[in-house]
């Protein structure tokens, strides 16, 4: 259990919303940003607090989500009738559980791991809350429900926003949808609720006034509002995009890395980048990087599914693939793939090449135009590059074949068989001269082009 918290704790994920404003067949919780889905950045901030349980709450048919927090239980809400129900379903995989429960959206990626440490803090203790809800202030509070507040801070009540007076329209502090609930007592509460409007739906929310009735006290957690947004559409999908690309970047500078141009830069949800590393303008990372200290990443580099040393140098526009793996001090230059590809200490492949599938050993240098012929048309092989070798620029070599350390392979050759140790290979076609050709043939083409024309 997190040290910072003493309760047990319980999580339950509400994910069935159907997000039609999405207009997509993807459903909404699984649209990515900073390469993670939003229900998982929900599930990834609970990890923190090492819940007991945890629960995602569905609608029918949202396979595809269940299969994607699996082993995480789901639970079926139908037919849709509010946030109340929606946790009723999942009332099963909470029997007998009487810690806090933590009850999240998964549409809001931004939450942080502090913020529901807190939650669950306020929870604990003699004077413990035992119901407590994000709160925060806006200048425009709009279509948001308020939160009303004792002269002691204790929550009294929540107003929605067609509810509101003249008088309670000025409230400026406005509910952001998480809770934490005392877990002895919410099968029971849940069960006391009942319908609002023509839908019949159960509002959660009104679980503070059933605490309130037995003497327990309502308790807000104050937070910045950005970590309280959702997203229902494309447009607050790149609203939270840019967010979270704003809190990784800030991240990485707080660390001791230099963004050049942080703007223009982004990052994966997991992307690591040692001190002192320099990342120029343009650069994207996909999910899966780990850049080492004092490297250099040029603009307009792309990286996914790589790990690179210490003191290596990238690009620009250089695309390391999944498998990428570099050492220390290697380089990979200007319009250079590698994929599927080991490079040891200080090799290099600095311009036009593409390694697939391969190892290139220790001070090995790659020649411009260098292929590694990895593909069959079935299957994939590897090619193997020893120590200390250098392959001249335009050379394709057909896997699986291994050239050995300190072996040279001449520009323009084409190698299908191993190459041994220190061994030089040149495979290039006979040369054929035809002399004064050229002046033949285009004295014979242009007549012919005349004779056309004169037809």
């Amino acid at each position: 259990m997190n040290s910072s918290v003493d309760s047990p704790v319980a999580v339950v994920v509400l994910a069935a919303g159907k997000g039609t404003r999405m207009k997509s067949d993807l459903p909404k919780v699984l649209h990515p940003i900073a390469g993670r889905p939003l229900l998982h950045h929900v599930l990834a901030a609970s990890e923190t607090l090492s819940p007991e349980r945890r629960v995602v709450v569905l609608a029918p048919g949202q396979e595809e989500v269940a299969a994607s927090v699996a082993p995480i239980p789901t639970a079926i809400q139908h037919p849709p009738r509010g946030t109340g129900d929606a946790v009723r379903a999942a009332l099963g995989e909470l029997e007998g559980f009487t810690g806090t429960v933590l009850v999240l959206f998964g549409d809001t990626p931004m939450l942080s791991e502090d913020t529901l440490t807190r939650m669950v803090a306020a929870t604990e203790g003699p004077d413990g809350a035992a119901f407590v809800i994000l709160g925060f202030e806006s200048d425009n509070p709009g279509r948001y429900a308020r939160l009303v507040l004792n002269d002691a801070g204790s929550l009294l009540k929540i107003i929605e926003a067609p509810d509101l007076t003249d008088e309670e329209r000025c409230i400026r502090l406005c509910n952001g949808g998480a809770l934490a609930v005392d877990g002895k007592r919410l099968a029971a509460w849940l069960g006391k609720l009942a319908p609002h409007n023509a839908q019949g739906e159960f509002y959660l929310f009104d679980l503070l006034a059933f605490a309130l009735e037995e003497g327990r006290r309502g308790a807000v957690v104050w937070v910045d509002p950005v970590e309280t947004m959702g997203v229902d559409s494309r447009l607050g999908l790149a609203e939270a995009e840019a967010r979270m690309q704003d809190r990784l970047r800030r991240r990485l500078m707080e660390d001791g890395v230099t963004l050049v141009a942080p703007g223009t830069v982004f990052l994966s949800y997991d992307t690591k980048i040692g001190r002192d590393s320099v990342v120029q303008p343009h650069c994207v990372f996909g999910p899966g990087v780990t850049v080492g200290e004092g490297v250099e990443i040029k603009s307009f580099s792309h990286l996914e599914g790589a790990s690179v040393a210490d003191g290596a140098r990238i690009g620009p526009y250089a695309r390391l693939r999944p498998g990428a793996d570099l050492g220390a001090g290697a380089h990979i230059g200007n319009f250079v793939e590698v994929k599927n590809a080991t490079f040891g200490e200080g090799a290099k492949a600095n311009h036009l090449s593409y390694v697939g599938d391969a190892s290139v050993g220790a001070g090995a240098n790659i020649g411009a135009g260098t292929i590694t012929c990895n593909y069959d048309g079935y299957e994939k092989h590897r090619t193997e590059i020893g120590a200390g070798a250098f392959i001249g620029s335009n050379s394709s070599l057909v896997a699986p074949v291994s050239i050995g350390d300190g072996a040279l392979i001449g520009a323009g050759s084409t190698i299908g068989d191993d190459v041994g140790p220190d061994d030089i290979a040149v495979v290039r076609g006979e040369r054929t001269v035809g002399e004064g050709a050229a002046k033949r043939f285009r004295e014979t083409r242009a007549a012919r082009k005349a004779a056309n024309k004169s037809k």
